[in-house]
């Protein structure tokens, strides 16, 4: 059995990390815009203010924390 060179591997890997955001990115925009719709929780924890970022960069940011989690196993 062959091995893949490292670098392609790693190739393989940012390849399917690209598609998996391309493919979850229109869920977690939904849920972002969902978000702001939605009534406010706190806005931080300790009294310091959450930061703002736009519905896309929110989307982005919850996509990124929840794909690594299809690549465990």
């Amino acid at each position: 059995m062959r091995l893949m060179a490292p670098t392609a591997r790693l190739h393989q890997e940012a390849l399917q990390f690209r598609l998996i955001l391309a493919a979850t990115y229109p869920f977690f925009l939904a849920a972002a815009a969902l978000g702001r719709i939605a009534p406010h929780r706190e806005p931080g924890r300790a009294g310091i203010p959450a930061p703002h970022r736009s519905v896309f960069g929110e989307a982005r940011a919850m996509a990124i924390q929840a794909i690594p989690f299809a690549f465990m196993g």
